[in-house]
């Protein structure tokens, strides 16, 4: 398995036609019983697992491509690669596929591929057919070589068999000496016929085609070709545009002329594709797949062929981040890098992350902090773009390396600073840098992307981190733009009268907007932190200031704030909104609305609406008690109702809480009859019952005591045995008026030794028999005495 001959990395052609990395490994070709036949088997470096099992088949075409890759399709909309390090081990297996089906190794496809809707016309071809028969290539055949060119594209079998007669005559480069012939002539028909030929043997799709058309000797002409399109008037200026617009800039000097060429050779190619081709139509999307293969694995190879010169990338990033280098110069190296870290998208997922690592060990992050501080804006958006890539690949890379910075005194210096503070000063009136920003702060402060390990928590640490030395620095504009005067006699503790001053600037209203889009996400997802910093600034409250906003985009963002907050349910919350009053602006904005019927009306609707179904209790109690005659006149919908419906609900069950005790006179004696006939099983129950009685109704025992005494001095005569029954509302039974002492009503024991801690609402101090059976129910106290008839 050592042999790099046969190394190799397997591609699948997904759907969008973008070749995915299924992995690494070695590949061989050997019998498997299984499969009937030999079969090409690649395992993976790594592990040893099987990566590919294919059989190859005698009627399958495979294709040889920029002399390391060898390209097929198993089934519909299934096509595989297989990319060699080596030529030689790509030689190899080519030779063996080409032994199993019978075919020459000299050629670069294996067979004709067959389409399933021409099998019978295929088998009604004559022998004759298997060569399509070129026009000599002359200045007066053109017409006749566009006509044959362009009949081909729809036909899978003719278009192969006109790319082995191109590939075979050596004709692309005779037609393309036909081009320089015309255009010195001035032959305006014959370059449009030369356009129409070009444009139809890259549809082709043929890599064979490509690698000569592509060669540094004939793109240029190739190029110059596709300028003369018949539908324009004027031809296209794309070769003034490569060789005096575009300019190849080295950062680096590269030694490497291979590399150089391949760098040429990309460039060019990728421009034919984005900007001189049309965009193919649904019939011809597939017509240019295999050019897209051609860009791609160039570019992987470009990565590869840089990561491997060790001088390289240690000179870019000790210039990169060497003070004195020039601004010009800086801005160079960071469009290089920018381009790197675009290109490596290609790599294999191990291949990219050795890439971004090796970025880290090189001080990409350090560099970045000086780059995004400069004044000039295209090498700030390319180092935001740069810390994006960053970012995607590893959130905790970054957040290792910020937590790792010198806690200085200016928190102005910290990487995650910087970064908000481009979001603040996004001169952009679209904001459209603070939005890709505010993106990436998203991405780095989401506990779900946070590891954790035995030895320490990433969440913890990192969360306590930038609320201490970040989370101000995000605030700021925030708090700067909801002041108040703090010498108006309007503002009192619980009011939310704060003096707007609420932007009427969009593209503050706009970055106001994202900030408090970020503020949500950390009360949805940062439960402590988040909680601590809304009470200790009274954030909620700055925040509500922006319900006077003209821009009702800025209004709602302030609701969703505080919409989710109520939306966790917590009464520490719930408390502060309460203590704070904070439901005012929300009120008023809604009454402001009036009957218009919009998006903030419904918002703040469905605000009460949630209060209500969820039955947040403290919620629905203090809009009731302070809102409802000025919420009582909306009847559009029944939200407002539901709330008074519920608060009447919950008083009617704390007032029948309150009075199941206090009942009329009348009706003591069956219940109280029901009472004492209890099992003494409920003696823990009694117990707490008691404990609350002794508690509720102390002013009760004091005046019991007070009458017990005057039972012993003989003055109990004007009872004449009658029960003196203590009215349930009266003062002495209810101190301060509260309705929480309602107990079940005892008849008092005769002497003033009270085990129980029981109260007596009834006393029968004319009753001396009553003596003895207290002191009966001394000996046995599990007896629960009874009332006389």
């Amino acid at each position: 398995m050592s042999d790099t001959r046969r190394r190799v990395k397997v591609y699948t052609l997904n759907e969008d036609r973008q070749w995915d990395d299924r992995g690494t490994g070695h590949v061989s070709s050997t019998f498997v019983e299984r499969l009937k036949g030999i079969s090409l088997l690649v395992r993976a470096e790594s592990d040893g697992s099987l990566l590919l099992e294919s059989k190859i088949s005698p009627n399958t075409a495979y294709q040889k491509q920029q002399d390391t890759l060898i390209v097929w399709s198993e089934a519909d909309n299934y096509d595989l690669a297989l990319s060699f390090q080596e030529k030689a081990g790509c030689d190899e297996i080519w030779e063996k596929i080409c032994q199993v089906q019978g075919k020459d190794p000299a050629l670069d496809i294996t067979q004709d591929p067959i389409d399933e809707s021409e099998e019978e016309r295929f088998e009604e071809i004559p022998e004759t057919s298997h060569l399509v028969e070129l026009p000599p290539c002359e200045l007066s055949r053109l017409e006749e070589i566009a006509d044959l060119v362009t009949s081909v594209l729809s036909s899978p079998i003719r278009r192969e068999k006109l790319a082995l007669a191109l590939m075979s005559e050596g004709y692309i480069k005779k037609l393309l000496g036909l081009f320089r012939v015309c255009e010195d002539l001035d032959n305006r028909e014959g370059l449009h016929h030369l356009y129409e030929i070009v444009r139809g043997v890259l549809f082709l799709n043929k890599a064979a085609l490509f690698e000569v058309m592509f060669s540094d000797d004939c793109i240029m002409d190739v190029v110059g070709c596709l300028e003369y399109d018949p539908a324009l008037v004027q031809p296209k200026r794309h070769r003034e545009f490569l060789t005096k617009t575009a300019k190849f800039k080295e950062v680096i000097p590269i030694t490497d002329s291979e590399l150089r060429q391949k760098i040429h050779q990309t460039y060019r190619v990728q421009y034919i594709q984005d900007i001189i081709l049309p965009t193919p139509s649904v019939f011809e999307e597939n017509f240019l797949s295999t050019l897209t293969s051609f860009i791609f694995f160039n570019k992987v190879e470009i990565v590869s062929m840089l990561q491997e010169d060790e001088k390289f990338l240690t000179e870019v990033f000790a210039q990169l981040t060497d003070e004195a280098t020039e601004d010009c110069k800086r801005r160079e190296l960071v469009n290089f890098v920018k381009e790197f870290c675009a290109f490596s998208q290609t790599l294999q997922p191990q291949n990219r992350d050795a890439f971004f690592k090796t970025l880290a060990n090189l001080g990409i992050l350090p560099a970045l902090e000086i780059v995004m501080g400069m004044d000039d804006l295209q090498v700030r958006a390319a180092a935001t773009d740069i810390f994006s890539y960053l970012v995607e690949f590893s959130p905790s890379m970054v957040r290792e390396f910020v937590m790792q910075e010198p806690q200085q005194t200016d928190d102005d210096v910290l990487l995650i600073n910087v970064v908000i503070k481009q979001m603040i000063c996004d001169s952009d009136p679209e904001l459209g840098g603070a939005v890709q920003l505010m993106g990436l702060l998203r991405t780095l402060i989401d506990p779900e992307n946070m590891l954790a390990s035995t030895n320490k928590t990433e969440k913890t640490e990192f969360l306590s981190f930038f609320y201490k030395y970040c989370m101000h620095v995000l605030t700021a504009p925030l708090l700067a733009n909801t002041g108040h005067d703090n010498n108006s006699k309007d503002l009192q503790e619980g009011s939310t009268k704060i003096k707007p001053v609420c932007p009427d600037n969009f593209q503050t209203a706009q970055l106001l907007a994202l900030i408090l889009e970020l503020l949500t996400f950390c009360v949805e997802h940062h439960t402590y932190h988040i909680k601590t910093y809304i009470m200790n600034k009274d954030l909620l409250r700055r925040v509500l200031v922006l319900m006077n906003s003209k821009h009702t985009f800025l209004a709602l963002c302030a609701l969703r704030f505080m919409r989710r907050i109520i939306g966790l349910k917590d009464e520490y919350y719930n408390r502060y909104i309460i203590k704070g009053n904070l439901f005012e602006p929300v009120i008023n904005a809604l009454l402001d609305n009036g009957t218009r019927y919009n998006l903030l009306n419904s918002a703040i609707i469905e605000l009460f609406e949630f209060i209500k179904v969820e039955d947040v209790k403290s919620l629905i109690a203090h809009i009731v008690d302070n809102f409802y005659k000025g919420l009582e006149s909306i009847e559009y919908v029944q939200t407002f109702k539901g709330l008074k419906g519920r608060y009447e609900q919950e008083k009617d069950r704390q007032s029948q809480r309150l009075n199941r005790y206090r009942r009329d006179a009348r009706s003591l004696d069956e219940d109280e009859e029901l009472w004492f006939n209890d099992d003494d099983d409920d003696d823990d129950g009694e117990a707490v019952e008691k404990s609350r009685m002794e508690e509720e109704f102390s002013d009760s025992y004091g005046k019991y005591m007070e009458a017990k005494k005057g039972a012993a001095n003989g003055s109990n005569g004007a009872n004449n045995g009658k029960a003196a029954v203590i009215p349930p509302a009266s003062p002495a039974l209810t101190p301060n008026n509260s309705s929480t002492s309602s107990v079940k009503t005892v008849a008092l024991p005769a002497t003033p030794v009270v085990k129980t801690a029981m109260v007596g609402l009834v006393d029968y101090p004319d009753d001396e028999d009553e003596d003895e059976e207290d002191e009966e129910e001394e000996q046995s106290p599990r007896k629960r005495p009874r009332l006389s008839s």
